[in-house]
């Protein structure tokens, strides 16, 4: 239980000061970088799963829209 509350406190301390850095400039460019590279990541993986999954319905004959009836 002790260890749940100190996982709470940093959390907690973790979202305060990260709002706190955030609404200063630097902070903001700094969050403005990490939101284009987790977009950029996002979307990665994204095109990546839908490639793999046309690659893989190709491999076994069926088409893009989804199985064969």
């Amino acid at each position: 239980m002790k260890k749940l509350l100190w996982l709470i406190a940093g959390a907690g301390i973790g979202f305060l000061a990260a709002r706190r850095f955030a609404s200063t400039s630097q902070g903001r460019a700094f969050f403005d970088a990490v939101d284009a590279r987790t977009s950029e990541f996002r979307a990665t993986v994204v095109d990546s799963y839908h490639q793999r999954q046309a690659d893989l319905r190709a491999a076994i004959g069926e088409s893009d829209k989804g199985p064969r009836k």
